[in-house]
């Protein structure tokens, strides 16, 4: 394989300002591949694919470079470590002196001697491996596995403007292969990646880019046209925005969040889709206290660890601390408290995580129905990257008598 100097210029960099600057990776990425209008789209996927492996791999590949304590300066580091993960692709490295301190033999020696220690072979902090056994047992072997596995693109149909038929038409057209799935009726599988951004199946709103455990979610809360709909933790409004579909842009939601630019985008890409059901609130100190028992259905999609996502977001694990995770359970609680204080007697309320880990989830659950009369487990719902392929997505629906 031929290298290009400035494209492995551009990784370290990301790398670089990924791990010492402590950006998004996914930020981080989009302002790289803007940098340099002349890069085609191999160069692209070049840069954007490697980044999130090494990022992926982070531990492992530190691992077989030896670099804890080593005397290697800091802009070193990265050099090598692309290196190292190239070498395990079985490429040969050009002879640049960034690479002159590596060993193939050393190297793959280091490699086979990680894989008789989980968290380094399947590249996880420590905590994190720790955390995953004690809540998941034997199962988290193979969540760990395929969370370091690349996530299929989802496509969700806007079923407002188009069918799934006539969308999966119009992306093989532009040059996007895609397949249906059977549990996600309005989704679509890219079989290769594309920038499906570019197209204008996407400017026109005939779809978002939405995970098929995501998907499943909106359909969970039953909602029906004409009700009146609280997407409690709305963030950007994927969810949002199915919900509005399933109510076929009748009734109303309200879409709220504790973070003013999230809903500034989540009404941007309802205009695109063709939304006009859809209010926006800010969360302040009376807001829940105002909406009390105003709502006939309610989203609380809570923030979480994120650990079911891990492999589309694959440097979170390694921003994320223990003392986040014992917060955020704290903050769950509160929300599930407080804002299901929204919901009409009769209605239906899900709560939903994007975790794997059982005590941001059932366990939530099980505390609430135990804390709060009134309230009735009316069914579950778990995916998982092993089993069904999709995010790792938690979903709870209750019902107050």
């Amino acid at each position: 394989m031929k290298y290009h100097r400035v494209l492995v210029e551009a990784i370290v960099y990301a790398l670089q300002q990924i791990f010492i600057e402590n950006r998004q990776a996914d930020k981080v990425i989009e302002y790289v591949l803007k940098s340099n209008k002349k890069w085609g789209s191999r160069d692209r996927a070049f840069i954007a694919e490697n980044t999130y492996e090494i990022v992926r791999w982070w531990r492992l590949l530190k691992f077989v470079t030896q670099l804890s304590g080593s005397k290697v300066t800091e802009a070193a580091q990265f050099w090598q470590i692309f290196g190292a993960w190239r070498v395990l692709q079985g490429d040969k490295l050009p002879d640049w002196q960034e690479f002159a301190g590596l060993n193939l033999k050393n190297i793959t020696a280091r490699y086979e001697e990680a894989q008789h220690t989980r968290k380094i072979k399947e590249s996880v902090p420590d905590w994190i491996d720790e955390t995953g056994e004690k809540e998941l047992g034997e199962q988290w072997n193979a969540e760990l596995q395929a969370m370091n596995h690349q996530a299929p693109v989802v496509l969700r149909t806007n079923t407002l403007k188009t069918s799934v038929a006539e969308l999966q038409k119009k992306l093989n057209e532009a040059g996007i292969e895609t397949e249906t799935l059977p549990d996600a009726h309005d989704a679509l599988v890219l079989k290769r990646r594309a920038n499906v951004f570019a197209t204008e199946a996407f400017k026109n709103g005939l779809f978002e880019v939405q995970d098929a455990g995501s998907q499943l979610i909106a359909p969970f809360l039953d909602v029906q046209p004409g009700m009146r709909v609280i997407d409690a933790c709305a963030g950007a409004g994927g969810k949002t925005l199915h919900l509005a579909t399933l109510m076929e842009n009748k009734g109303r939601i309200i879409a709220m969040d504790v973070e003013d630019y999230k809903l500034q985008e989540l009404q941007r890409r309802a205009r695109r889709n063709g939304i006009g059901n859809v209010e926006t609130k800010l969360i302040e100190a009376k807001t829940i206290k105002r909406l009390k028992e105003s709502a006939d259905r309610l989203l609380l999609d809570v923030p979480c660890s994120g650990l079911g996502v891990l492999r589309r977001n694959p440097d979170a694990k390694w921003k994320l601390k223990p003392e986040f995770l014992d917060n955020i359970r704290k903050t769950q609680t509160e929300i599930i408290s407080n804002y299901s204080k929204m919901l009409k007697p009769g209605g239906k309320m899900v709560y939903a995580t994007c975790s794997l880990l059982p005590s941001e989830s059932e366990a939530q659950v099980q505390q609430f129905l135990a804390t709060h009369t009134g309230f009735e487990l009316i069914g579950e719902q778990r995916t998982s990257p092993a089993k069904e392929g999709y995010d790792g997505f938690y979903m709870a629906l209750l019902q107050k008598q």
